[in-house]
């Protein structure tokens, strides 16, 4: 099927109130482009030197979502536009987001990063580590950046039992922390889980954004990359 037809079907999968992100890493501008003309206005980016030279190139009515892991030296690059991280995985992280959306005036929407995998490659806080900022005085100091949710990633199996666990897992501790009384700036609206093999198990967990780029733009091309 074609872009057109792959964002089409998806809209129709998907319920109202989950955001469908297309993830364009790798992808050429063309391919973009065609899911840009559908109307589609919400891309998602692994990699800030990829987002930078795309988010230039192409309309400015784009939605950027950083999704994949992000060092603190390449924030600057995504800050005076991208909206919204999904990957913040580090409090080193979320000071470098508040501290660059500072330099440029602007409230960075984030989501907190949870290691929900069996897999020892994945990044993020543990929900211990969650529970526990939520109630520390770290706040304070985090006027630029803004927590709206939970962002986690399933391990790659097919065992879909786990899969669901995982997501299961995540789904709970998004909505304890949702029952705290937590601090200014923290607001627990989005849970982003499920990518192109898992999102429908993501979905009847409860996810709100679903972030898919194989189901959209068919296998990706890693050549150069």
């Amino acid at each position: 099927m074609s872009v057109e037809q792959n964002i089409n079907f998806l809209r129709r999968d998907l319920p109202a109130g989950c955001t469908l992100i297309a993830v364009s890493k790798t992808q050429p501008l063309d391919k973009i482009r065609e899911a840009y003309d559908t109307g589609h206005r919400v891309f998602g980016e692994n990699k800030a030197q990829e987002m930078v030279p795309k988010y230039e190139a192409l309309p400015k009515d784009i939605e950027w979502h950083m999704i994949g892991h992000l060092q603190r030296n390449k924030v600057k690059y995504i800050a005076p536009f991208v909206t919204l991280i999904h990957s913040v995985d580090s409090l080193k992280l979320l000071k470098e987001v508040n501290r660059q959306a500072q330099r440029f005036d602007r409230i960075i929407p984030c989501l907190l990063q949870v290691h929900i995998a069996e897999e020892e490659t994945k990044f993020g806080f543990s929900p211990d580590e969650i529970l526990t900022l939520m109630s520390s005085d770290v706040w304070r100091e985090m006027g630029n950046a803004r927590i709206y949710g939970l962002m986690g990633m399933a391990t790659f199996s097919d065992n879909h039992d786990q899969v669901r666990r995982e997501f299961r897992s995540l789904k709970k501790l998004f909505d304890k922390v949702r029952s705290m009384t937590v601090p200014e700036g923290v607001m627990m609206k989005e849970l982003s889980m499920g990518m192109s093999g898992d999102y429908k198990i993501a979905i009847e967990e409860g996810s709100t954004m679903v972030r898919v780029g194989t189901a959209i733009f068919g296998q990706r091309n890693y050549a150069g990359n």
